[in-house]
C-alpha cells in the first residue's frame, strides 16, 4: 500500500503516553525555546546531575495499548476467586448504592479533588465531611469526630497514643482486650513498642486488677460477643485510665453507644457503610472522643466557622497540617485521611438516612439470630450468647470438614481455632445464604460436639428450612443494651432517599468544589497528575472489589500477582532491592522505613542509635515520623540557595556519631532543585555508621532519570497518589509503599500471619496489602507508559515547571534556582518557589498584598492555588505535573500576570490597600449582584477579570473564610451551609 506508515506505527502501542502526557512536540518546541533550551535532553542534562543518573534504563514492559493493558489486567484478576464471605474480622460485604458508585467513586469531580487547604474552593467535600462527622458523633453519642482515620487498626494506635497524653496514670501498660480484633492487636503492638508502651492482653478483671494508662474494648466483640461493660468502664475510669471502645457502627443502629457505655474515645471502620471489601482497603475509620480530648485528636477536623459576609462557611479547623506547624512536637503524622471512602459512607448514611440504617441492621441482626436457631437444632452450641451479626461455633473435629464443605459451595467461614468457626453475616445476607449455612453443617462428615442432642432434633444430613427455624429464633440482642436515643436527625440525612434528590444533592455539592476536571492544581509537592480513565476502571471490577483480605491465599492469586509485578516495576523505578505496599499512605510508609532503620540497628546490636539528622527544610512528617519510632530529631542548617548546609551537617555528624542512626533528605529538595552533592551527603552520613532516607515526595521528578538506591539513599516512601497516578480524592486515600536497600529487606513491614514476606517490624496496617483495591491504578500507569514513556513524563515536568518559571521571572521571580552555568539561567526540577515575599511591602506594609491573596484571586480566575507559604512562607510553590497542555499553562501564567498587574494598581495607589480585587477575593456570584456596588474596581473586573472566563466560569460559592473565627467557636457537626 503505498505512502501507508508502518503497521508498527499504525499498532500505537504507546498512544497512551501521548494521552497522559499533555505537551505535544510542537508545544514542546516553544517551551523549550522559552526557557532557552536546544532540547529537552539538553535541559534535562543542565538540571539533573551527572553523578546521579541512572546506570542502566529501568527494566520495565514496553508501553501497551489501554485496551490491551485492561484485558492483560482483567486476566490478572481472574486468577482471584470471588467467594461469599463470612469471614468478618472487621470486612463485610456491602451494597454500594448505584448513585453514589457512578457519581462519587467513579466521578472525577470528586476523585480528582485535593485535601481542601483552600477552603473556599472545598465547600462541597467539605460539607460531606462535616456529614461523615455528624454521622460518627450521632452513632458513637461523642461530642466530636473527626473527618476519618487511615483504618480501624491504625485509629486504635492513634487512640493508644491519643489516651498516654490524656490520662492522669503516670503507668506505661496498655490493656487490650481478648475480644479486640487480631490485626488491630497487631499494629498497636508494632506502633507501642518504639514508644516504650507495653501491650498486654487481658480479660476485664485483669485490666482492673493491674495498672495501666487506658484499655482497648471490641463492641461486639471478635467473637461476636456483646458485652454490658458499663460498670467496669465506670471502675476503671475511677482508676484514672482512658476508655477506648472500637465498635460496628451498623451494630451501633441498635446497640447502646459508647458515649452512654461511658467510653473517652470511639474508634472503628466504616467499610460497610457502602465501601467494598477491596482485599482490605481504602476503607475509612473514625475516631470519636471526649470534648476535652478534641484539640489533641490526631487527623482532620472539618470545623464551621463565617466568611467575610457573615454567612456560615466550612474550613479545616485546629490540626490543620499540624506536622508541618508543630514537626517533632506534632502528635501524629497523619497528614491526610480517607476522604474519598469518607464521603461516600457518609452520602450511604444520607442516602438510607436514620429508618433504613436501622432497617438494615434489624435485618442483619434477625438473620443471625435464625441462624443461631438453626444451628443449635443441628446440634451445635454457639459460644456467645449475645450477638449482632457474628457467631462462634463450636465444631470440635467437624471442623476442618465443615469449613471445606463451605470452600466445595464458593463461601469462606472463619477459622477461629481447631475446634470453632466463625460466622459472620452482613447487609448482602439472605435467607438462601442462612439455609446454604445449615447444609455445611448438617453435611459435615466427623462426630458431633453435641452428640446428646442429636436424633429427632438434629443429625447429619438433616435439612433445615427458613420458614421452620425462623419462628424458634430469639433475639441475640441484649435487652438491656438496645438503644434509645436518637441519631441522624438532621435534615441532611432524613431528605435525599429518592435517587432524583440523591443526584441532585451530589452534583450541587460537586459543583461547589474545584477538582482536576475543571482546571489545573498547580500543588508544589503534591503532584495533581492526570488519573487517567482507564487506571480508574478496574476498582470496581468485582474480582479486586470483592476479595477479604484473609481469604484463603489461593482465592487471592490475582491480587499476588498485581503485588509482585508492581513491587517489581518500583524497584526498578528507585533502584530498590525491595519494596512493601503495606503502607495505606505516604506518611504511614515513612513511619514504617524509619521502623526499618531502628530494627536494623537494634539486630546490630546499637539500639542506642536514636539521632535522627532532618534539614530545616524538610517536609514535616519527617520530624513527626522520626519521633513516633522513638528518635531525637537534630535540625541541620540550609544555605543561602535551599541546599543542605554541609558544612554544618559535617558538624552533626561528628558529634552526634556515636548515636546517629538517621538522616532524612527530600530530593529533589523542597526548595525544588536538585542538590550536587546528595552522593557526597549520603556517603558522609553512612560514615558515621547511620542510614539515609529518601523522602519520595519529589519521585516525579526522578523516574528514568536518577534512583534514590542508587545514588545513597536506603529507604524511601514513595506516594503512588502523586507520582504514580492514585487519586487525591480529596485528601486520601493513597498509598505509600516503602523501599529499601538489599540488608533492609527483613525490616519490612507486615503482618506475622500471613501477607508479605519480611515482617521484622511488625504490621503497620490493618490488611495485609494496605489498601491493595487502588493498586490497579498504579499497575495500569506503568503499563501504559512502559520505561520510555515514564521516563518522559519525568522530563515534561521538569521542562514545564521551568517553563512557567521562565514565564513568570519578570513578574513573580523564583526564589530557589540552580547555579547557572556557562550563561544558562538557573533551573529548577519540577516545582518552584515563585517569591511574592516584597509585594507585602511595596504594597502597605504589613496589611499590604500577601501571598495569601494571590491564592484566593486565582479562584476568581477560575484555578485552584499552588501550596502555599510552604516550605518558605509567603511564597507560592508551584508544580504544574506532565499532564498539563501547554494552553493550560499559558491559561495559569496569563491569569498570575494578571493578578501582579492588579497588584501593580495598589502600589501606584491606584485602588486601596485594603479595597482592591486581591483583598476582597474570591467574589461570589450573590455578592456581584447586590445592588450598591461600592468598590473602586469594576464589577466585570471582579468576575471576569480575562474574557475567557465568559464562556466558562466557576462561582466560589462562599467569600473569604474566616480562620481565626473558627478556631475560636469550634463547631464541628451538620448545620446548613450554601442552601
Amino acid at each position: 500500500m503505498p505512502n501507508t506508515p508502518p503497521l508498527s506505527e499504525l499498532e500505537n502501542s504507546s498512544e497512551f503516553i501521548a494521552r497522559h502526557i499533555g505537551v505535544d512536540a510542537a508545544d514542546e518546541a516553544l517551551m523549550l525555546k522559552a526557557v532557552g533550551a536546544n532540547s529537552r535532553a539538553e535541559l534535562i542534562n543542565e538540571i539533573v546531575p551527572g553523578s546521579i543518573r541512572r546506570s542502566q534504563p529501568m527494566a520495565i514492559p514496553p508501553a501497551i495499548t489501554e485496551a490491551a493493558a485492561l484485558a492483560e489486567l482483567k486476566a490478572i484478576a481472574a486468577k482471584n476467586k470471588v467467594a461469599k464471605s463470612y469471614i468478618g474480622q472487621g470486612y463485610y460485604d456491602t451494597l454500594t448504592p448505584g448513585v453514589i458508585l457512578r457519581n462519587i467513586l467513579e466521578n472525577p469531580a470528586w476523585y480528582t479533588a485535593y485535601t481542601p487547604y483552600q477552603a473556599e474552593i472545598s465547600q462541597g467535600r467539605m460539607e460531606a465531611l462535616v456529614n461523615f462527622q455528624t454521622m460518627i458523633t450521632d452513632l458513637t453519642a461523642m461530642p466530636m469526630a473527626n473527618a476519618s482515620m487511615l483504618d480501624e487498626a491504625t485509629a486504635a494506635a492513634e487512640a493508644m497514643t491519643l489516651a498516654l497524653r490524656m490520662s492522669k496514670s503516670k503507668s506505661t501498660t496498655f490493656f487490650v482486650d481478648n475480644e479486640v480484633l487480631p490485626q488491630t492487636l497487631e499494629v498497636i503492638r508494632t506502633r507501642a513498642e518504639p514508644l516504650g508502651i507495653t501491650v498486654k492482653t487481658c480479660t476485664g478483671d485483669e485490666a482492673l486488677a493491674d495498672e495501666s494508662f487506658a484499655v482497648l474494648l471490641q463492641y461486639p466483640g471478635v467473637s461476636g460477643v456483646v458485652r454490658d461493660d458499663r460498670e467496669w468502664i465506670a471502675n476503671y475510669k475511677d482508676k484514672g485510665g482512658v476508655v477506648i471502645l472500637a465498635a460496628d457502627l451498623l451494630a451501633l443502629t441498635l446497640l447502646t453507644p459508647p458515649g452512654e457505655l461511658g467510653a473517652d474515645i470511639a474508634i472503628g471502620t466504616t467499610q460497610r457503610f457502602g465501601m467494598p471489601m477491596g482485599n482490605g482497603g481504602p476503607h475509612a475509620a473514625y475516631m470519636a472522643c471526649r470534648d476535652e480530648f478534641k484539640r489533641s485528636m490526631p487527623g482532620r477536623l472539618v470545623g464551621v466557622s463565617v466568611d467575610v459576609h457573615g454567612n456560615p462557611a466550612y474550613r479545616l479547623a485546629l490540626q490543620t497540617r499540624e506536622q508541618h506547624i508543630r514537626r517533632e512536637k506534632a502528635t501524629s503524622n497523619i497528614c491526610t485521611a480517607q476522604v474519598l471512602p469518607a464521603v461516600i459512607t457518609s452520602m450511604y448514611a444520607v442516602y438510607h438516612g436514620p429508618q433504613g440504617l436501622k432497617r438494615i441492621a434489624q435485618r442483619v441482626a434477625s438473620l443471625t439470630a435464625v441462624l443461631a436457631a438453626g444451628l443449635e437444632s443441628l446440634g451445635y452450641t454457639v459460644a456467645n450468647a449475645t450477638a449482632f451479626d457474628t457467631l462462634t461455633v463450636e465444631t470440635g473435629d467437624a471442623t476442618a470438614s465443615i469449613a471445606n464443605n463451605a470452600l466445595q459451595a464458593g463461601a469462606n467461614l472463619r477459622l477461629v481455632s481447631k475446634d470453632s468457626l466463625g460466622i459472620s453475616l452482613d447487609e448482602t445476607s439472605t435467607r438462601a445464604d442462612v439455609e446454604a449455612l445449615w447444609s455445611f453443617f448438617a453435611d459435615a462428615v466427623s462426630g458431633w460436639p453435641n452428640t446428646a442432642r442429636r436424633g429427632e432434633t438434629g443429625g447429619r444430613g438433616r435439612t433445615l428450612t427458613f420458614a421452620q427455624v425462623e419462628p424458634l429464633a430469639d433475639s441475640l440482642l441484649p435487652a438491656k443494651l438496645l438503644r434509645t436515643s436518637t441519631y441522624l436527625s438532621h435534615p441532611v440525612f432524613n431528605s435525599y432517599h429518592s435517587e432524583t434528590g440523591m443526584l441532585r444533592y451530589i452534583r450541587r455539592l460537586s459543583d461547589f468544589d474545584l477538582a482536576l476536571d475543571r482546571t489545573m492544581i498547580p500543588l508544589g509537592s503534591c503532584t495533581m497528575k492526570l488519573n487517567a480513565t482507564s487506571e480508574m476502571i478496574p476498582i470496581t471490577w468485582p474480582e479486586f472489589a470483592g476479595i477479604h483480605p484473609f481469604a484463603p491465599a489461593d482465592q487471592r492469586q490475582g491480587y499476588a500477582e498485581l503485588d509482585a509485578q508492581l513491587r517489581t516495576w518500583l524497584c526498578q523505578a528507585t533502584g530498590y532491592a525491595g519494596i512493601s505496599l503495606q503502607p495505606n499512605a505516604g506518611s504511614q510508609g515513612e513511619y514504617a522505613g524509619m521502623l526499618a532503620i531502628r530494627g536494623y540497628h537494634a539486630s546490630r546490636g546499637e539500639a542506642h542509635r536514636n539521632i535522627c539528622l532532618i534539614p530545616s527544610s524538610a517536609h514535616g512528617t519527617n520530624p513527626a515520623s522520626a519521633t513516633m519510632v522513638g528518635m531525637k530529631v537534630v535540625v541541620t542548617a540550609c544555605d543561602a540557595q535551599g541546599n543542605v548546609d554541609m558544612a554544618d551537617l559535617k558538624a552533626k555528624c561528628e558529634q552526634y556519631s556515636a548515636n546517629l542512626a538517621a538522616m532524612m533528605i527530600t530530593y529533589p529538595s523542597t526548595h525544588g532543585v536538585f542538590e550536587t552533592n546528595v552522593k557526597e551527603l549520603c556517603a558522609l552520613v553512612h560514615s558515621h555508621g547511620s542510614r539515609v532516607y529518601v523522602d519520595g515526595a519529589n519521585m516525579n521528578a526522578l523516574v528514568g532519570l536518577a534512583a534514590p538506591g542508587e545514588f545513597g539513599g536506603d529507604v524511601s516512601h514513595l506516594n503512588l497518589h502523586k507520582t504514580f497516578c492514585i487519586p487525591h480524592g480529596g485528601g486520601g486515600p493513597g498509598v505509600g509503599p516503602v523501599c529499601v536497600v538489599a540488608d533492609l529487606v527483613p525490616f519490612l513491614p507486615g503482618h506475622d500471619a500471613g501477607g508479605l514476606a519480611g515482617s521484622g517490624v511488625g504490621a503497620v496496617s490493618a490488611a495485609p496489602l494496605g489498601n491493595a483495591a487502588v493498586l490497579p491504578i498504579s499497575w495500569m500507569y506503568c503499563r501504559m507508559m512502559g520505561s520510555a514513556g515514564l521516563q518522559a513524563a519525568t522530563e515534561v515536568a521538569i521542562l514545564s515547571a521551568n517553563y512557567i518559571s521562565a514565564r513568570l521571572k519578570d513578574h513573580f521571580p523564583t526564589l530557589y534556582t540552580s547555579v547557572p552555568v556557562d550563561g544558562k539561567p538557573g533551573r529548577v526540577a519540577h516545582e518552584c518557589i515563585l517569591d511574592v515575599r516584597q509585594l507585602k511591602e511595596a504594597t502597605g506594609g504589613a496589611n499590604g498584598i500577601s501571598a495569601e491573596d494571590v491564592t484566593k484571586r486565582l479562584m476568581d480566575y477560575g484555578f485552584h492555588a499552588p501550596t502555599l507559604s510552604f516550605p518558605v512562607p509567603g511564597t507560592l510553590m508551584v508544580e504544574p505535573t506532565e499532564s498539563e497542555t501547554l494552553e493550560e499553562l499559558d491559561r495559569f501564567i496569563d491569569a498570575m500576570i494578571a493578578i501582579r498587574a492588579e497588584i501593580a494598581q495598589v502600589e501606584q495607589g491606584v485602588w486601596p490597600q485594603d479595597n482592591n480585587p486581591l483583598k476582597n477575593a474570591p467574589h461570589t456570584a450573590a455578592t456581584l449582584l447586590e445592588e450598591e456596588w461600592t468598590k473602586p474596581y469594576a464589577r466585570g473586573l471582579a468576575a471576569f477579570p480575562v474574557p475567557s472566563l465568559k464562556q466558562s466560569k466557576y462561582w466560589p460559592p462562599v467569600g473569604r473564610i474566616d480562620n481565626v473565627y473558627g478556631d475560636r467557636n469550634l463547631f464541628c457537626s451538620c448545620v446548613p451551609v450554601g442552601d
